[in-house]
C-alpha cells in the first residue's frame, strides 16, 4: 500500500437493466476472466427466480439479503507488545457491502448441483429470510468481535 496518497476509488457503471449500483457490482464479482455477458445473464436469471419463488421484486429482495448479510463488527488483528490481538472494529460502509457480496456468491458457489443462477437466488432467498451461509457467516464474525471485547481498547 503506498504511503503517499490514497488512491482514487473509480466509478462502476449502473446496471442497464436494474440501474442498480448494488447488481453492477454482484455482476463483476461473478464474472470469470472478462465474460461480463455470462456473469449478466446469470445474475439476472437468479433475480427472475427469486421474483417467481417470492413474488415480490427481485432487486428489493436482493438488497434485504444484503442488509441481513452485511457484517457490523469484525475483528483486526492488532500486535501490542509482542502478543496478538483480535481487536473488534466498526464495519465501514463501502467493506460491509463488499464483505457482504463476496459472502453471498462463495457461498453459493459451494452449494451443491443445478445451475450457477439457481444457487445465487437460492442463497438470496435464505439470505432475506436471514438464513443460510452468508447469514451464518456475519453471525460468526459478530460472535467473534464480542467474543473480543475486552480488546476494544486496543482499538487505533
Amino acid at each position: 500500500m503506498s504511503r503517499r496518497k490514497r488512491s482514487p476509488k473509480r466509478r462502476i457503471p449502473v446496471d442497464p437493466k436494474f440501474g442498480s449500483m448494488l447488481v453492477s457490482k454482484l455482476i463483476n464479482c461473478i464474472m470469470f476472466e472478462g465474460k461480463k455477458g455470462v456473469a449478466e445473464g446469470i445474475l439476472y436469471d437468479a433475480l427472475g427466480i427469486v421474483e417467481k419463488k417470492s413474488g415480490k421484486n427481485g432487486l428489493e429482495i436482493l438488497e434485504k439479503a444484503m442488509k441481513n448479510i452485511a457484517p457490523l463488527l469484525e475483528v483486526r488483528s492488532r500486535r501490542v507488545g509482542g502478543a496478538n490481538y483480535q481487536v473488534p472494529v466498526e464495519v465501514r460502509a463501502e467493506r460491509r457491502q463488499t464483505l457482504a457480496i463476496r459472502w453471498l456468491i462463495t457461498y453459493s458457489r459451494e452449494r451443491s448441483g443445478r445451475s450457477m443462477a439457481s444457487k445465487i437466488a437460492e442463497e438470496i432467498l435464505a439470505a432475506s429470510n436471514n438464513e443460510g451461509s452468508a447469514v451464518r457467516k456475519r453471525e460468526d464474525v459478530h460472535k467473534m468481535a464480542e467474543a473480543n471485547k475486552a480488546f476494544a481498547h486496543f482499538r487505533w
